[in-house]
């Protein structure tokens, strides 16, 4: 179930020991996972923000920390690329990595067989998705492209809000404009979402203006700024209507997320929106340039005050955090619920790689040998 989590900012690093017996427990559960169900099962358990944050805690990571995403995707990344065999790799990464996806889509394509031009759209996709048509006060800093040899894909990318000191990790695994989340984990808050399904009418409107000549547009983005700052419109004029009492005229979200003022920036992107081949239709919200999140609030505020046509305010959270709800084998690295235990981490990757050597011996001895797993995990979390 792709979606997101939402976790605090947590500054620091996992010690090197520790890190060591991180990767090696990984990378037996993965070794057992791609052996038993295939590759394309650990891109669907990724998609999962729950079971993302199980793998998590299984091998020794914070349940509330922000690291809980740049760890577990830089520990897969490493084990996934030193063992391409596995038939599953992890691209970008944390800051200047994640510039790294349309280069290493390419020599995923030459060791997997996938389609290295349909990983770079659904990470474009998934980027502008997460920024621009969902503004929920996150920035993104942490973008990746999980793949299988099947094709099977899952972008995971996190964005951060330094005023509330959280981060939020997002999970698509579509270039869908509408509802790209499901399985979603966080804390409800306000946003900015074009992706809803009740957002379809407003989406619509858009399309349309993004057709529209540039200088019309800015005229309407202007005109749309002055009516969000309280000010009558043309029809109140016209109709003698009185001035609306209660301050300014924007949606809620607009008062959320500052309306955006005309000027040579907008108008240098309407006109690259303009003549995009894709103008006119929904596909220019994904695949147009210059459609970042100011564009998108401007022309949001001119289908919502001028067509009278609102996007959805919804934030798509589905799922609440519930630390204590997954599974701890080897503790966590801040001692929660209790210190992470190195002896413990070694012992269950030992028996795990012996069950995968097992494994080879046939499906009787494969069975035998996973099901041992049961006796050595401690019952305490």
């Amino acid at each position: 179930m792709p979606g997101y989590a939402e976790l605090p900012l947590h500054g620091g690093h996992v010690p090197r020991w520790m890190l060591a017996r991180m990767e090696r427990l990984a990378a037996a559960i993965l070794e057992a996972l791609v052996e038993l169900k295939g590759p394309g099962a650990v891109v669907a358990g990724l998609a999962d923000p729950l079971w993302f944050q199980a793998f998590n805690n299984v091998i020794g990571m914070d349940w509330d920390s922000s690291g809980s995403t740049t760890v577990v995707t830089g520990i897969l990344k490493s084990v996934t690329w030193r063992r391409p065999e596995l038939g599953v790799l992890v691209l970008g990464g944390k800051g200047e990595r994640m510039r790294l996806v349309p280069e290493e889509a390419w020599r995923a394509s030459e060791l997997l067989g996938v389609d290295p031009q349909r990983l770079e759209a659904l990470s474009r996709a998934a980027a502008r998705l997460d920024s621009a048509l969902l503004q929920d006060g996150y920035t993104l800093y942490h973008h990746t492209v999980i793949v299988a040899e099947g094709g099977e894909a899952v972008v995971v990318q996190q964005g951060m809000n330094p005023e509330a000191r959280m981060a939020r990790r997002y999970h698509l695994d579509r270039a869908a404009i509408e509802e790209p989340h499901t399985g979603i984990a966080g804390r409800r808050g306000l946003a900015l979402n074009l992706t809803a399904r009740e957002s379809r009418e407003a989406r619509r409107v858009i399309a349309d203006l993004t057709a529209e000549d540039p200088r019309r547009l800015e005229r309407l983005v202007a005109e749309a700024y002055r009516l969000a700052r309280g000010a009558p419109s043309i029809e109140d004029y016209l109709t003698g209507a009185p001035r609306p009492q209660g301050g300014p005229r924007a949606p809620v979200w607009a008062r959320y997320y500052k309306p955006v003022k005309p000027g040579p920036r907008l108008r240098r992107a309407l006109e690259a929106l303009a003549s995009s081949p894709h103008a006119g239709s929904e596909e220019a919200l994904l695949a147009a340039p210059g459609v970042g999140p100011a564009v998108v609030r401007a022309l949001a505020l001119v289908a919502d005050l001028l067509y009278k046509a609102p996007p959805s305010t919804r934030d798509p959270v589905t799922h609440p955090i519930e630390p204590y709800a997954y599974a701890y084998a080897v503790g966590g690295k801040d001692g929660v619920p209790y210190p992470f235990d190195a002896r413990t981490a070694e012992r269950v990757a030992e028996i795990l790689e012996e069950a995968l050597e097992a494994a080879r011996i046939g499906e009787k001895e494969k069975l035998r040998a996973l099901m041992r797993l049961r006796k050595i995990l401690p019952r305490n979390s």
